[in-house]
């Protein structure tokens, strides 16, 4: 049976859209199109394989282990990078895993979602890397709706015999009367999803990630709950009971004995002290918009994002102070204009503004950030801090940053496309 989705902003958003983006006044205007991507169900069982490098799509999450650099092409799969030489940075092969967004790795295995399913790679020989695992049906509600676009819609989408793996956007000039007469278009999008879908060395990801390793478990967010698999043996995980943890469920972030999951409408704080059961601790409610954590001494720093299903129409730089860990409280806000992930290395923080490019402060006082860098003219999504350097993605370029004592300086960039 094919189904025909579309949907519209809702009419206040969406008169805003359509003003903002009507420049000529000839009755057009520009949205952002999401179109579903499908793949047989038949070719979806099989479809893990490792080939040569290849020109990305659409770039997604970075991840770092050891001496190599994991890309998400979004929806699609992993660029790899051997990464020993920071100044000349290699694309070395691609993982093909269709409805890929994440990634976690520890002792040689990669931890990887392909949208129900979790894939367990061996990387022990990164040029031999090889599927030891698939645990099917243990990841749910992994298809994460496009906020950013201001259309979606599917035509001829058979959801019988094809998986929705993810959307593609596009920017698209439609007729805006044509449009309006789509508000408050029901969503059919129902059925399609029902039937698709730190002992040891592990790596490090950016704060937009929703999976975390922490000791011998691997926490894996979807929108509604926390994911807990038991991996003490590497190559064969134990699906755990899984932990209701809110809605709209976006980003985790660990420190200590705590998981930090970053919401659309806040940041809620789990205890692992008995990491099989997280035990909700405490919130802090910030009202609707796209958001990562990340946290450093007795503050957490969150990115809000507004515009589009985000929902908030103002974008910032929230400082909460988490000294009293069961009751959280905002210390401060910065103005930002886009922001999507963020960092922290010591003193510094780094913040991935969108189009307005990377921001680095001075969080030495909390009430006075001290701009050390802007880096414009480039378009950023996230950021990890390591000990040697800074590793940053945006717009299909892999950016890093060499730290100096008041500032960073570009090392070297690669093109991923």
């Amino acid at each position: 049976m094919k189904k025909k989705i579309l949907f519209i902003l809702s009419l206040a958003t969406l008169a805003f859209v359509s003003c903002d983006k009507n420049d000529d006044n000839d009755g057009y205007a520009e949205y952002l199109v999401a179109k579903p991507l499908v793949i047989s169900k038949a070719d979806f069982v099989n479809s893990v394989d490792i080939i040569a490098p290849r020109p990305i799509d659409e770039s997604g999450k970075v991840y770092t282990y050891k001496d190599y650099i994991f890309v998400n092409d979004k929806y699609k799969g992993i660029h790899v990078i051997n990464n020993s030489n920071p100044l000349q940075p290699r694309k070395i092969g691609f993982i093909r895993i269709p409805g890929n967004v994440d990634i976690s790795v520890k002792d040689d295995f990669l931890y990887a979602d392909s949208l129900m399913d979790l894939i367990v790679l061996d990387i022990s020989n990164i040029t031999e890397i090889k599927q030891v695992n698939r645990l099917e049906n243990v990841l749910h509600n992994n298809v994460f709706w496009p906020f950013e676009a201001d259309i979606i819609e599917n035509e001829g989408y058979d959801y019988e015999t094809e998986i929705l793996v993810g959307w593609e956007t596009t920017t698209e000039r439609r007729l805006i009367s044509e449009v309006e007469e789509n508000r408050g278009v029901g969503i059919f999008l129902e059925d399609a999803l029902a039937n698709s879908a730190e002992g040891g060395t592990t790596g490090q990801g950016g704060s937009l990630a929703r999976f975390k390793i922490v000791d011998d478990y691997l926490y894996a967010v979807d929108s509604h709950n926390i994911n807990i698999f038991n991996i003490s043996d590497l190559d064969n995980p134990q699906d755990l009971e899984d932990v209701y943890a809110g809605f709209d469920i976006e980003t985790i972030f660990n420190r200590g004995n705590h998981l930090f999951l970053g919401s659309m409408r806040g940041m809620y704080i789990y205890d692992i002290t008995s990491p099989d059961k997280p035990i909700f601790v405490s919130e802090f409610q910030h009202g609707t918009a796209c958001d990562p954590v990340v946290v450093d001494g007795d503050y957490a720093y969150v990115t809000l994002r507004g515009g589009n299903f985000c929902g908030a129409t103002e974008s910032g730089l929230f400082i909460v102070d988490i000294s009293d860990i069961q009751n959280p409280e905002l210390a401060k806000t910065y103005p930002m204009d886009e922001p999507y992930g963020l960092g922290i290395k010591d003193e510094k923080l780094f913040v991935c503004d969108g189009e307005s490019g990377l921001k680095v402060y001075d969080k030495t006082d909390i009430e006075d950030l001290k701009s050390l860098n802007h880096f414009k003219d480039i378009i950023t999504f996230d950021v990890i801090p390591l000990e040697s350097h800074l590793i940053m993605v945006g717009d299909d370029v892999l950016y890093q940053y060499e730290y100096l004592d008041d500032e960073i300086k570009l090392m070297s960039q690669i093109g991923l496309n």
